[in-house]
Order: structure tokens, then sequence, then C-alpha cells
């Protein structure tokens, strides 16, 4: 019984996580206006998608990947969701974000790097003043995902696009390889899905 209690009090205990950290650089008053705003929406997460089926195959196939690292499907599916509206809310690819996780927390929650980044996408707090209100919790889910997807479109706009130096931004690690690659690999050997959807697939086996 006390090792059951012990592992259950060390499981609600923070972790710490390899992930790097944004590195604090002033705003313009325009830039932090329009994060801010952004940061602020209340939008119900939805899966957006053409129709059902398509939206009910992602979900399926996400779920399978994320089943040992997040075993409660309520959860997991919750989470799921989550990623592909904050993701395509903020211009990204949900498979990119996901890999993004991947290497940065490895889906814990409750993740801490040495350097103070907290939650899923290791998000630095020094963010919360800049662009949020004083009640954001960076262990939240949708705060967590919300930010670190606002953070990284930032980051490729001031790249303008480039993707290997914004996700160098985004883990402190500008101009260096290694972070950069890891995250490309993650997102297309672990979250790689088919772009056709599930209504040009069902036509296409029509027609075979």
């Amino acid at each position: 019984m006390r090792k059951l209690i012990l592992a259950a009090c060390c499981a609600a205990l923070p972790m710490v996580a390899w992930g790097g950290a944004q590195k604090y650089e002033p705003l313009s008053a325009s830039v932090q206006s329009r994060m801010h705003s952004t940061i602020s929406d209340q939008a119900t997460p939805f899966l957006a998608f053409d129709t059902v089926d398509d939206a009910r195959a992602w979900l399926d196939s996400m779920s399978k990947k994320l089943a040992r690292r997040m075993p409660d499907r309520r959860s997991r599916e919750e989470f799921l969701v989550t990623v592909h509206y904050e993701a395509k809310r903020a211009g990204l690819d949900p498979q990119l974000v996901l890999g993004l996780i991947q290497v940065e927390s490895n889906f814990r929650k409750y993740a801490i790097s040495s350097a103070g980044a907290r939650g899923y996408m290791q998000v630095m707090p020094f963010w919360v003043k800049l662009i949020g209100t004083r009640d954001h919790n960076l262990f939240h889910l949708r705060t967590n995902l919300r930010y670190g997807c606002v953070i990284l479109k930032h980051y490729l706009e001031i790249e303008k696009g480039d993707l290997f130096r914004a996700l160098g931004r985004y883990n402190g690690s500008l101009g260096q390889a290694d972070y950069p690659n890891l995250v490309v690999r993650a997102w297309i050997n672990h979250w790689k899905y088919p772009a056709r959807s599930v209504g040009e697939l069902r036509r296409e086996a029509g027609r075979s």
C-alpha cells in the first residue's frame, strides 16, 4: 500500500523535460497586442474537416499512435481534438505540432525543463506576462497548446516561413541543427497522415 501511495504522489509531481526554452525578446506593441488577442479567444475546440468521416478517421489514426503514451481514451481524444484545433487556428500542421510535443515533453502534461519551460509544448512563463493574463496556467491543456502554437507561428513569421530557424527559436537553439531535425523526424516518422480525404480514398477504391 505504501508503494502505491508513493507512486500516486510521484505521478502528481511535475516531471523534468529535456526540451529547451524560448528566449525572451521584446515585442513591438502591435505584435504584443495581436498575440494577446489571439491567446484570449475561447471558442470551443473542434476538428476542422470536410466531413465527420474525415474527422473520425484522423482522430482514430492519431489515437492509435498515442495510446501507449496516453492510455485513457477520453483524455487522449480531448488532447488530440485540442491539438488539431489550436494548430489549425494558428495556421500550423497538427502533425508538426504533435512531433514538436513528442520532442519537447514526450506528451507529459506536467513536464518542466531545467530552464523552467512548462507543459506539453514547454512554454516559458515569461510569455504569460507578455501576451496573457495572470490567471493563465501553463499546465492547463488548452492554455499550453494555445500558447505553444501562437508562439511557434510568431517565430515562423519572424523567420519568413523558415521552419528550421523557427524551430530553433522555439527551442532556444537557433542555428543548431539537432532540435529542428528531431522535430521533423518525429513529424514524418511518427505522425505522418494521408493528405487525401476519406472520400477521395473511397472514390479511388470504387474505381479499382
